[in-house]
């Protein structure tokens, strides 16, 4: 077994990259992304400390599309606050790695890290990387033309971020149970993945789209099940699934993919839950996972339904923190169900 440290090192870990995304979703939410526009990984770590180093930061945003097309004319606290959101966001990603780095090194060092658990955790080195550097892509995708980040660059740094933090909960699961045997997941769980990786990708779209602007309200939207330019043949263009902010056709789009996904998956989950509590060899641990799934994924469609009904003019904080915050629990959870399922209970779950 694995020491106490090492233990509490990745709970950190895990702890530290959820609250990384929830700042991400703030940052994103806020529209102050792109109040930074360089990216410098040393000497970005402090923050302008004179009002002149302030003025020079400012100048450097007035350049940009969001400034000239949305916030024109923005006083200098308006752009501290941005300011402060972006760089924490940065800043906690540095702690983190910094966190990761030196744990890492002082327990080789120690040699309490064997392969086993090594390459459970180079997957998190990896993502880590790839989900800083494409924050930067993102980022910059906003500097240019258009005053916000592309969606579909938005949604990719957004599934990194998820791929990373379900590699770790992965690899601190193993730290606590090392000799578990741990067989392949069933059908039907490999299905309740890929629709959840798939939900979380469409989620992230809409948000870059800020597509519940466009339609809030809920069962229906606007009075239609499926949005009547959806049937409009004239629509489907590949340019204005680009251009995407200049017609209503990608946001109807991505909005109706992501309220179908999730009614596809509460169902998919509950007959889930009925298979395993219909097993008599289901274990405690097992009903008690797919129990907490199904309960985070009918919470998490509450919180999404109340986000795009109070999307009236913008789109609510606080709500949408908490809708990002369940999808990142909702990763964590399902990891949780898969490390925990014994082989012979499986087979009679496909």
């Amino acid at each position: 077994m694995y020491s106490k440290a090492i233990k509490y090192w990745l709970i950190i870990g895990c702890v530290l990259l959820f609250f990384q995304v929830i700042i991400g979703g703030i940052t994103r939410i806020t529209g102050s992304g792109l109040s930074i526009t360089k990216w410098e990984i040393v000497t970005g770590t402090l923050p302008p400390t004179s009002e002149q180093a302030w003025e020079v930061e400012f100048d450097k945003y007035k350049t940009t599309p969001q400034y000239e097309q949305i916030n024109v004319g923005m006083s200098m606290g308006e752009f501290k606050f941005i300011y402060f959101w972006e760089y924490f966001h940065r800043l906690w990603a540095r702690m983190m790695g910094f966190v990761f780095l030196i744990g890492a090194l002082v327990f080789s060092l120690r040699k309490q890290l064997d392969w086993p658990l090594w390459k459970r955790l180079l997957p998190v080195i990896g993502f880590a990387m790839l989900a800083a550097v494409f924050g930067w892509i993102m980022v910059a995708s906003g500097l240019v033309h258009r005053p916000w980040v592309n969606a579909y660059k938005l949604s990719i740094h957004l599934a990194i971020a998820f791929i990373t933090f379900g590699f770790l909960v992965n690899a601190t699961l193993f730290a606590f149970n090392k000799h578990d045997i741990v067989g392949r997941p069933t059908t039907l769980f490999k299905l309740t993945g890929v629709l959840l990786a798939i939900q979380i990708l469409f989620g992230g779209v809409m948000s870059g789209m800020k597509a519940g602007l466009i339609f809030p309200t809920w069962p229906d939207m606007y009075g239609e099940y499926l949005p009547s330019i959806l049937l409009d043949s004239a629509s489907w263009k590949l340019v204005n699934l680009e251009f995407y902010e200049q017609s209503a056709f990608a946001p109807a789009l991505v909005q109706f993919l992501h309220r179908s996904t999730a009614y596809g998956l509460a169902v998919l989950v509950v007959y889930l839950l009925y298979r395993v509590y219909k097993s008599e060899d289901a274990t405690l641990i097992q009903r008690n996972g797919v129990s907490l799934f199904a309960g985070l994924l009918l919470l998490q469609v509450i919180v999404g339904i109340l986000t795009v009904i109070n999307c009236i003019g913008s789109i609510p904080l606080g709500l949408g923190v908490l809708h990002q915050a369940i999808a990142l629990l909702l990763v964590g959870s399902y990891v949780a169900m898969i490390f925990y399922m014994k082989l012979s209970p499986r087979e009679k779950l496909d």
